[in-house]
């Protein structure tokens, strides 16, 4: 496919999404196929000969369509409201038609600055405790900071991870004979009995023992519960480092009590983090910020643009007070020498 051939397909694409949405109303939400359907359907292997492309698209609406699970129709009510908009799917073909893959700053010194004023944004727009930003309102430099994730899983990882490293190197001052292993081996973190299934994924993936806590009866992790826990765990040599807090659970959308948990996360030095996934894109309006009401006492807060926020999946937002620490963990002692650079080496575009 040439330019000239790209141009008139591709008008053929818009034409065919635009329809696709337009009568949407008139397929069905939920497919009605059986499982391996489709492998009944399409030849054991690849095609050694190019087909025309009025061939490919056939296939798809004959094929693959009756198999789609419609998240847009006005009659799926499933999961969340999953992000989508006409000018968000024109950013990603713009996006996609450059071909940058941002990793470092000299990679593609647009998408790192771009990515990082952009999450000052909308971290302002969510009206986020200031130290989660770059700059400070005088326009000072400041350690906090955001970045974008494919999802919050990976966001929630990332944060654990960067609590481990916190917690192992703090006992290992006060134990210098301790190796990093021992000290992986005290920590211990912590979610309400709520709490998506990647925070227990996380654990497993990061080596840290997880710990789910019981909730009151609106299903909210409370202060007086987190205390009980830590303070037993403690006594038993365990080292708490880290609570997942969520804002707006799978199971029922309930908000654990930051009010109450944050402060004893600061008088622990337990790392908090809070999952807003689902309900995150709300505190965007002024009338849904009381259920944040806290957040001044996490370390890194995340949520989903992709739900709500009529933005393409994979957009999860995620920022941190203090960047050194998330990039402490995830980088290498000595930088490869094709990713040295200046501007990453100052520390301001870091986080991706």
């Amino acid at each position: 496919m040439d330019a000239e051939e790209f141009r008139r397909r591709g008008k053929e694409m818009i034409d065919a999404i635009a329809d696709y949405h337009k009568t949407i109303r008139n397929r069905r939400p939920l497919p009605d196929v059986e499982p391996g359907y489709l492998s009944k359907l399409l030849p054991d292997a690849a095609p050694q000969q190019a087909e025309k492309w009025e061939d490919v698209f056939k296939d798809i609406e004959r094929d693959i369509m009756p198999g789609v699970t419609h998240w847009q129709h006005p009659q799926f009510h499933a999961y969340y409201p999953v992000g989508f908009s006409y000018p968000s799917l024109l950013a990603e073909m713009l996006c996609q038609s450059l071909a940058c893959v941002g990793f470092t700053w000299i990679a593609s010194p647009a998408c790192t600055e771009l990515e990082t004023i952009v999450m000052d944004w909308l971290g302002k727009a969510l009206q986020l405790p200031e130290a989660f930003l770059t700059k400070d309102a005088s326009g000072k430099a400041q350690r906090g900071g955001g970045v974008i994730e494919g999802s919050a899983s990976e966001a929630l990882l990332v944060a654990l991870l960067a609590a481990r490293m916190k917690a192992v190197k703090k006992i290992q001052v006060e134990q210098p004979d301790m190796s990093e292993q021992q000290a992986m081996e005290k920590l211990v973190a912590y979610a309400s009995e709520y709490a998506h299934k990647s925070f227990s994924k996380a654990g497993l993936i990061a080596g840290v023992r997880t710990r789910m806590l019981p909730t009151d009866e609106e299903f909210s992790l409370r202060g007086c519960s987190l205390r009980k826990v830590i303070e037993e765990d403690a006594k038993a040599g365990l080292v708490p480092c880290f609570l997942c807090a969520t804002l707006g659970t799978t199971s029922f959308c309930s908000f654990d009590n930051l009010v109450e948990i944050g402060p004893i996360c600061d008088e622990f030095d337990v790392w908090l983090h809070i999952d807003a996934a689902y309900s995150g894109s709300a505190f965007v309006c002024p009338e849904f910020r009381h259920f944040a009401h806290g957040w001044e006492h996490a370390d890194s807060f995340n949520f989903n643009a992709h739900k709500w926020f009529l933005t393409h999946f994979d957009c999860s937002c995620m920022w941190v007070k203090d960047r050194t620490e998330l990039v402490a963990c995830l980088s290498p002692k000595a930088d490869a020498i094709y990713l040295k650079n200046d501007a990453s080496a100052s520390g301001l575009f870091r986080l991706n």
